[in-house]
């Protein structure tokens, strides 16, 4: 039986999976062909809604596609790719419990995506979360509910202050459609805690170059600075982050101010599976050299049987007349990448040509809270709620599978009625806490000890830092 492995469940192999399934249904029911997925999460995050899991606004679990929903053919492996060894055909593999192993193949597709990039900034391994993953999204926003409940019970101070700072690090989509989208939550809180004032809520904006949203021209994203000021928000240009030791955070002008929540999203680096554990070719960055067709290799030098495409794989781009560059790590490339691997890896298989990936941008679009937003396509740009509405529309249609577009309208549809939903359930993360509190004392020292270790046991982070009541919520992250 002819093994095909793909490493990665995100977007690109998700899709790669997917329509594997559909062109190869026949070699997979007759056990000529067998498709492999191995990836350390059950289901493939949709990104692009993070933000709105981020404010409330889209149900956690409705940003993710469960695997074995939607791949009904695939074998799946809960786990981690340590490296891939292409010389010999095999991929080492940590499960989740257990020894790792190597799994032989005969077709690799390398979508293992890319990590959040992070800088040896003192103070940030120990106090910010990322917003990559939806277990993060989630974290963030009942981080800044359960500020809230905290600060509302606290008079004037400097701990009152921290929990009502909020600080997020990146200026790209990511960090600021997350920060726009927050902001929109607490302007929305601010309407159930009397005890709280608009002028009490900080929110701050670190970028390190001179301005924000690279994808955009300099107008539009002038444009997002200003209506982000006029929310109240602190945006700060041309600055670094230079410390968040002790929970203050100083900046490389010297500003410094205390933050309860910092959110790091300063773009993305190489996966460190595919930068430094495989004998693929990879560039100077560390993303898999990748030719037009998606097949790994060069015009010059083709690696047979190795495929590769999404945020870890250096892609020609096609569309843009300049030699040597490649698409950008974003959804619309990832998905629409996975998708032509698929098809160029049957047609290889069936004796057929392959054809280049080649897709020009249908142009930007950006959430800034409810009912804003923003939209460009070379000369056109559109702003407020009718891009607002163009971002909603637009993703709805791009989420796989159409059980989650349903969920995902139903909850906006719900939320356009009653408003966001603002229970906070930070507790989770300490599922165990409660009952090991109604334990006889006698009993507690035992229950503890028997819990040591395991996941569900009261939260007591080894070696970390963190130990207040509101970073309970980011040790999902």
């Amino acid at each position: 039986m002819e093994r095909i492995v793909v490493v990665g469940g995100g977007y690109a192999g998700f899709t790669a999976a997917r329509e594997l399934e559909k062109r190869l249904r026949h070699e997979l029911r007759r056990g000529e062909v067998e498709l492999v997925l191995v990836d350390p999460r059950p289901y493939m995050t949709y990104q692009p809604f993070l933000p709105e899991v981020v404010a409330g606004s889209v149900e956690a679990r409705h940003a993710a596609v469960a695997h074995r929903r939607h791949l009904r053919r695939t074998r799946l492996v809960d786990g981690t790719v340590e490296r891939v060894d292409h010389a010999r055909r095999t991929v080492v593999v940590r499960p989740r419990s257990g020894e790792p192993y190597e799994l032989a193949y005969d077709t690799a597709v390398v979508t293992a995506g890319a990590v959040t990039r992070v800088f040896p900034v003192p103070g940030v391994a120990e106090h910010a979360i990322g917003m990559k993953h939806v277990e993060e999204a989630v974290a963030i926003r009942d981080r800044l509910l359960t500020s809230f409940d905290r600060a509302a019970s606290l008079p004037p101070g400097p701990e009152r202050e921290r929990l009502l700072t909020v600080t997020f690090v990146g200026g790209g989509f990511s960090g600021v459609e997350g920060f726009a989208e927050l902001l929109s939550l607490a302007d929305d809180l601010l309407r159930l805690y009397p005890e709280i004032t608009a002028s009490e809520v900080q929110f701050h904006l670190v970028e390190r170059s001179r301005r924000i949203l690279p994808e955009v021209t300099d107008r539009p994203g002038r444009w997002v600075v200003g209506q982000l000021e006029r929310r109240g928000a602190h945006v700060h240009l041309g600055a670094g982050i230079e410390s968040a030791e002790g929970g203050v955070v100083r900046l490389s002008t010297g500003e410094e101010f205390p933050s309860g929540l910092l959110v790091w999203t300063a773009g993305n680096a190489a996966n460190p599976v595919v930068a430094a554990h495989t004998d693929l070719p990879v560039d100077a960055r560390g993303y898999v050299v990748t030719r037009a067709d998606l097949r790994v290799g060069t015009a010059d030098a083709l690696v047979p049987d190795a495929w590769a495409a999404g945020d870890g794989a250096a892609v020609p781009d096609l569309s843009i007349d300049r030699p040597g560059a490649l698409t950008v790590p974003n959804a619309q490339h990832a998905v629409r990448q996975g998708r032509r691997l698929a098809r160029n890896l049957v047609a290889v298989r069936r004796g057929r040509p392959t054809h280049p990936y080649r897709h020009g941008s249908l142009g930007v679009v950006a959430t800034l809270g409810i009912g804003s937003g923003l939209f460009e396509y070379r000369r056109v740009v559109v702003r407020g709620v009718l891009a607002w509405l163009m971002h909603r529309g637009y993703h709805v249609l791009a989420i796989p599978t159409w059980e989650r577009k349903v969920r995902v309208l139903a909850v906006w549809l719900t939320a356009g009625v009653f408003g966001r939903d603002v229970v906070s359930l930070t507790a989770v993360q300490r599922p165990r806490a409660a009952f090991v509190a109604g334990v006889p004392r006698a009993g507690v020292a035992s229950a503890e000890a028997s819990t040591a270790g395991h996941a569900d046991a009261p939260a007591r982070t080894t070696g970390d830092a963190r130990s207040t009541p509101e970073d309970e919520a980011s040790q999902v992250a």
